[in-house]
């Protein structure tokens, strides 16, 4: 099976190899760069060119999930920049969120695939924070969105 089309559900592999991750964070960024809420800030403002970014962001999340990779970027400082061209908000935030758990469930299941989802919750929150303060609301607005909050109350349950 071709790994860039969606598996059986009863038959998706987990997460295990950067190859994997590769697939995984290849088709994640095109549906984001298609996203007409989150897409303009890697298109239009942060003009990311998705070759350069991949090796990046692959191993950000390879050392994220398997401790294998060296990752010594500082992943806040281009966020850091974006927000200040345009305020990111937990509507910009929560949509990341979203296309992140399609995209993994539409691919893996297992462990890593949990975790990889869990992390980038406890990064969007963390994100959301740090740019907007403790005190940043969590919640939004908009249609289909799953408020931050939530993701906070399913990880203290």
């Amino acid at each position: 099976m071709d790994p860039t089309t969606r598996a059986d559900p009863t038959t998706r592999a987990d997460i295990t190899t950067r190859a994997d991750l590769d697939v995984l964070l290849r088709r994640f960024y095109t549906a984001a760069f298609a996203d007409p809420l989150i897409g303009p800030f890697f298109t239009e403002i942060a003009g990311t060119d998705l070759d350069v970014h991949m090796p990046r962001i692959t191993d950000f999340w390879e050392r994220a999930l398997f401790r294998t990779a060296e990752y010594r970027r500082n992943a806040f400082a281009p966020h850091a920049a974006l927000h200040a061209a345009r305020p990111l908000t937990a509507e910009h935030f929560g949509r990341w969120v979203q296309l992140w758990h399609a995209t993994i469930d539409g691919l893996h299941r297992g462990p890593n695939a949990d975790r990889a989802k869990a992390q980038g919750e406890r990064i969007a929150v963390a994100m959301l924070r740090r740019l907007g303060g403790k005190d940043a609301s969590t919640e939004g607005e908009g249609p289909g969105f799953i408020p931050l909050a939530a993701l906070e109350l399913r990880r203290a349950a």
